[in-house]
């Protein structure tokens, strides 16, 4: 089916956290529209995509009025009036505009909110959901969740030094099962927080996690485990645990700071600490492990624990197509984190998910801290078969948007839901080898 764009426009909008962020629309000829809205992250690699922020004192410098001029004055003349009839025909016009490589000069938050509105746009021209457009035969793969319930790092003003431990519930049948038992945890940590009179224990952080000090890094995962237990559920078999290290966020001249404790790391002591943490508790995933240009202790770590459980780059590879590939041929990490403003444009992210799938890495379709109440981060996930998202929490609306999604296509499409590590991308293993408590 052939398109033409009738309309295209952009103004400032808030994200979750109140920050700007660009929202573009985009009208197609036929009547049929879409407004998307570009996300944005806290804890940001430092090869992502660059977002164009105004600078300046207004609204602290992150105002997006010069991102949203560029799709007005610049985006708009170049692609009103096109004929396309595949959405990444908008995304190679948008790229050859900025003429960069990195989005600098349009802003990738301007690039990905018209790609994404142009993304939308189609799907409702053609009276299909974003996820069947995506994969228009067959049942849908819904992705095995991967939910935040502890934040520290960026997200919770560094209350403890690594950024999240996540619940994996591989053990549930269905995706309604799975977002139940996370909620379930979910709560009992909040409750749990309350009576060690942690005050503010029942707010949320930036994803909804609950936000608690801790003695040390490892005791929030030791917490986790209990939330899971209280809950009425069993570690390693009904959950297990996920952690984002996002190590970049605390290494200092060539060492990792725990602040929280009070003690540095070299390289080979955090992946021997990790290594710990896998043995001592249910841990099938750890992201962003070591530092993002850290290549060879990156190696070094995915020989000792890339058969054990998923290593995922995150601000590692941000998306990007030519340090996954750098990342494949070292042996660095075996999973990937697909968040789709660190590359700027939707089909160029699906690209490098298929890259990774095709190297044999699982694949995370992640959103960010800095959120909108739009869903579509989800039928992405679905129609690209991920095979695992990472959300947040499940607190904070713009994060039940996207579960409210995936339970509303269970619950009207036909679909299998990601149950086995086969399904979702675990390494063979890591699931039996996940210590039971």
């Amino acid at each position: 089916m052939t398109a033409r764009i009738a309309h295209v426009t952009a103004w400032e909008a808030l994200d979750s956290r109140g920050r700007p962020t660009v929202a573009a629309r985009l009208e197609l000829v036929d009547g049929s529209a879409a407004t998307a809205h570009a996300p944005s992250g806290a804890s940001a690699g430092s090869h992502e995509a660059k977002e164009l922020r105004d600078g300046g004192t207004r609204r602290g410098g992150l105002g997006v009025l010069n991102a949203v001029d560029n799709v007005r004055s610049r985006i708009a003349p170049a692609i009103q009036g096109m004929r396309f009839d595949d959405p990444r025909t908008i995304d190679d016009a948008l790229a050859d505009l900025d003429g960069t490589d990195d989005y600098s000069s349009l802003g990738a938050n301007a690039t990905l909110a018209v790609s994404l509105a142009a993304t939308l746009a189609v799907a409702a021209s053609e009276r299909v959901s974003v996820a069947r457009r995506l994969q228009p035969e067959g049942d849908l793969l819904l992705p095995m969740p991967m939910v935040n319930i502890v934040s520290g790092g960026a997200h919770a003003g560094r209350s403890i030094d690594i950024q999240d431990v996540l619940v994996v519930p591989h053990g549930a049948t269905s995706f309604a099962q799975a977002i139940e038992w996370c909620a379930d945890v979910r709560d009992a940590a909040s409750a749990m927080a309350v009576e060690r009179g942690v005050p503010g224990a029942s707010l949320v952080a930036d994803e909804g996690g609950v936000s608690v000090p801790f003695g040390s890094n490892a005791d929030a995962l030791r917490f986790v485990v209990d939330a899971i237990e209280r809950s009425g559920h069993q570690p390693g078999q009904d959950l297990s645990l996920a952690v984002d290290v996002a190590a970049t966020q605390f290494f200092e001249d060539g060492q990792y700071r725990f602040a929280s404790e009070n003690r540095t790391l070299t390289a080979s002591e955090l992946i021997d600490e990790l290594s710990q943490w896998v043995d001592a508790y249910p841990v099938v995933s750890i992201e962003d492990a070591l530092a993002e240009d850290e290549w060879r202790d990156w190696v070094i770590a995915t020989r000792l624990l890339g058969s054990r459980i998923q290593l995922i780059g995150d601000d590692h590879f941000v998306t990007n197509g030519v340090r996954l590939a750098t990342g494949v041929a070292l042996g660095s990490a075996n999973s990937i984190l697909i968040k789709v403003n660190q590359n700027g444009l939707v089909s160029r992210s699906h690209a490098v998910l298929e890259e990774a799938r095709s190297a044999g890495y699982s694949t995370v379709v992640s959103a960010r801290s800095g959120e909108t109440e739009q869903s579509w981060l989800a039928d992405f996930a679905v129609g690209w078969r991920a095979g695992q998202i990472k959300v947040g929490s499940t607190h904070r609306s713009e994060r039940g948007a996207k579960w409210n999604r995936l339970l509303e296509l269970e619950a009207t499409e036909s679909t299998v839901f990601a149950s086995t590590r086969q399904q979702h991308g675990l390494p063979v293993g890591s699931l039996a080898s996940a210590p039971s408590h």
